[in-house]
């Protein structure tokens, strides 16, 4: 009676680390990376000041406790949209100021420029809080 031979069977390694590789540069060529982009703004060059007529400018100052007034009328953050549509079917060529208090909260900021901007305003000029 003859014995056969057991065969041993072995998974070739010396491609591997390639094979790894290569699967490696596949994953981070395809791989699409979200970017949050933040608010886009246009900004002016330094130094660049215009006048601008008192009737086409409205005024939105945020307090230190995150109180909105609206040309010195106290308007609610969620109001905003809403105030900002009517008073651009008004004049068109409105400017928005936008200015805080130095201890306003950025949450609240952001709240309002995102509220003036839904509301369709296109020129927003955003002051220097007042030291």
């Amino acid at each position: 009676m003859i014995k056969k031979k057991k065969r041993e069977s072995e998974i070739p390694t010396s491609s591997l680390a390639d094979i790894a590789f290569l699967v490696l540069v596949f994953f981070l060529l395809t791989t699409t990376i979200d970017v949050d982009k933040g608010i886009t703004l246009t900004l002016p060059a330094k130094g660049e000041e215009t006048k601008i007529r008192e009737k086409n400018i409205s005024n939105i100052l945020i307090n230190a406790e995150g109180q909105v007034l609206f040309d010195d009328q106290p308007v609610p953050v969620y109001n905003i949209r809403e105030v900002v549509r009517e008073k651009l079917l008004q004049n068109d060529k409105l400017i928005f100021s936008l200015k805080t208090d130095r201890e306003t909260d950025y949450e609240v900021y952001v709240k309002v420029l995102d509220q003036v901007k839904q509301g369709g305003a296109k020129r927003i000029s955003i002051a220097e809080p007042d030291k």
